[in-house]
């Protein structure tokens, strides 16, 4: 697939088809991921990728959790309005399903420093930024294999419980959960906000 293909192609996809993703392809997602930059030339990023239906409901117990408040908000507050909220009546109903239901559930972990959550600079979120690289990467290699992921943030306390439950070490964070598999034929499709680079790029100086 043309790079730019690749590119124009990458989206979140939150329904799956019941299929297992070989783990040869998986192995070449990752070391695709592991092509990022690092700001420290280590690579402190360490990945638990979970296929068994038990490990995934470890692993997720605390999304599921968490899904209920958030579902009685979503009532109130998103009914067909802008593309955004259309976006978010689609996607905040699937935050479980659309892990569980991956063929490969992935938890990247980059190693924290301490000021990773109390940051003095931007320079201090350099292992952030670095691992927000590699799922980039991730998410395009996914693509090229013509498969997809799916994406969630933790909330709160979340991530922390995640780490504990699955035995990460305490200096590692997770930034998100990733969800790999096969998108599903039928899964929804919402109109993308589209930007061009003209609209964007000021020379010079900011123009308004």
């Amino acid at each position: 697939m043309d790079f730019y293909e690749v590119i124009n192609k990458r989206r979140v996809v939150r329904d799956f088809e019941d299929k297992i993703v070989p783990d040869e392809v998986l192995a070449r997602i990752i070391n695709a991921g592991l092509k990022a930059p690092t700001h420290d030339h280590l690579r402190n990023w360490e990945f638990v990728v979970i296929k068994d239906k038990k490990d995934k409901e470890n692993a997720l117990q605390f999304v599921k959790q968490g899904i209920e408040p958030t579902l009685d908000i979503l009532k109130q507050t998103l009914v067909n309005g802008t593309l955004q909220q259309k976006m978010y009546a689609i996607a905040m109903p699937r935050q479980y399903s659309m892990l569980f239901n991956s063929s490969h559930l992935i938890l990247p972990f980059f190693k924290s420093n301490s000021g990773v959550m109390h940051p003095a600079s931007v320079s201090s979120l350099n292992p952030f930024a670095s691992i927000w690289c590699v799922i980039e990467n991730i998410f395009l290699a996914a693509t090229a294999e013509n498969l997809a992921c799916s994406m969630r943030i933790p909330v709160g306390e979340e991530g922390l419980n995640v780490a504990k439950a699955i035995g990460a070490p305490e200096n590692y964070l997770l930034p998100c959960y990733i969800g790999l598999g096969y998108p599903a034929k039928d899964k929804p499709s919402v109109e993308q906000i589209e930007y061009t680079a003209e609209q964007k790029i000021h020379w010079g100086k900011w123009q308004q």
